[in-house]
């Protein structure tokens, strides 16, 4: 962790991936994150993938270095220590992070008339309030039906949540983008991301909306990049690589470690193009191109092409499984300072993620240990609300907090 947001407090009431990601990068900039959940676990509690002890490694995860408060929300005591966690009084705080209805005891209008200067930050499924997951909002923007092998129409899920961590991190950014207006003008805000406008805007950042306006729907292509020279390629001990050449650089790397400086000048003869000014056209002649580069890489083995691409500044990379990079690969894991081994409450012994920001000639910190569920709620009615322990212990005992 580092300390550029110590001394905020943040209230969060959320589950799945948008909205605890979006805790979790503000904990690991020093924030306090304190998280409520409903007494034996919210709806991602005990997702897949779990420890040997139960233990949802996901949510362990997705919680490091946040506290834990267990509020049974079946009950109105329950929902108003809620809604007094969200508006209590302070300048670190006023600020909560919530995947909970737009409407309803946590709806902004309702926690503002506690508190007006309170920043929301409330992640969405449809901006419209429909209901959404990341895979849902990823087919209804068509990016299945852009993957998978040209021959085959049947639509192909990607494994990565990528609109859900987006919004975890655009819900970052735009949280402490309102916290810097309330500093100058005192005003409160609710602040509203949904996974189906992070998908649509992005897609319009990236040109494809443009794309399909003028010209129509990508066509699927399997592996081949679009727009340049990439794809997958068989060594001749079996290993499969990826190379990528869409600057000039990367092409004439590429050619020169394979030796096909001959081959490509009699084909840009007989097409009347260079390859090395425009990307373009070696994605228009790709069929014609991979032969040449399929022969090349399968005659070598990947032991012999790997120095001699590195040597060259060859973009390129091997495919392994997350198993070895995990186990074996330096670069990601096995020797990147953003990954420590500490003791979490699953047991398991692995690299445990820190910050994905390094913050040069700072200090960085632990990544932070996930709470047990509960694990603060003595401490956090005393810190943030201010009971007493007589109080405290009559709400443990009703059974209002666990």
């Amino acid at each position: 962790m580092y300390g550029l947001l110590r001394g905020l407090r943040v209230v969060e009431g959320a589950s799945f991936i948008a909205g605890p990601s979006c805790g979790l990068h503000l904990a690991q900039m020093g924030a306090d994150v304190i998280r409520f959940d409903q007494i034996g676990g919210g709806p991602d509690f005990r997702r897949w993938p779990l420890a040997a002890n139960g233990m949802s490694l996901y949510w362990e995860g997705l919680n490091k270095g946040k506290r834990s408060i267990a509020i049974d929300l079946g009950r109105p005591e329950g929902r108003e220590l809620a809604v007094a966690l969200a508006t209590a009084p302070g300048d670190d705080g006023g600020v909560f992070l919530t995947n909970f209805p737009v409407g309803g005891f946590l709806s902004h209008k309702a926690l503002a008339a506690r508190r007006p200067d309170l920043i929301t930050l409330r992640v969405m499924g449809w901006s419209d309030g429909s209901p959404a997951v990341d895979y849902t909002v990823n087919a209804a923007a068509g990016i299945p039906l852009m993957t998978g092998p040209a021959d085959d129409p049947r639509p192909v899920n990607h494994v990565l949540p990528a609109w859900d961590l987006l919004a975890g991190a655009y819900g970052a950014f735009a949280l402490v983008s309102g916290l810097l207006r309330r500093r100058e003008t005192g005003n409160g805000a609710e602040l509203r991301v949904s996974l189906s406008d992070i998908a649509a805007t992005s897609l319009g950042h990236l040109g494809q909306v443009a794309e399909v306006v003028s010209g129509g729907d990508r066509p699927r292509m399997g592996n081949d990049l679009f727009g340049a020279f990439g794809r997958d390629f068989q060594c001749a001990d079996g290993v499969r690589i990826i190379v990528v050449a869409i600057t000039g650089r990367q092409w004439s790397s590429l050619v020169k470690a394979l030796g096909l400086s001959e081959e490509i000048a009699a084909l840009e003869g007989e097409l009347g193009v260079s390859f090395a000014r425009d990307e373009g056209l070696r994605f228009l002649h790709r069929e014609r191109l991979f032969p040449m580069f399929e022969r090349a890489i399968l005659s070598r083995a990947s032991t012999e092409l790997g120095p001699a691409f590195d040597a060259s500044g060859v973009t390129w990379g091997r495919y392994q499984s997350l198993h070895e990079a995990v186990s074996g690969d330096p670069r990601l894991f096995t020797d990147n300072p953003q990954f420590q081994s500490i003791d979490q409450p699953s047991g398991v012994d692995y690299p445990t993620a820190g910050p994905a920001c390094r913050v040069e000639d700072d200090e960085r910190g632990s990544p932070g240990v996930a709470p047990r569920l509960g694990q603060h709620s003595e401490q956090v009615l005393a810190d943030v609300l201010n009971l007493g322990s007589g109080e405290i212990g009559r709400l443990f005992d009703e059974g209002i907090v666990a």
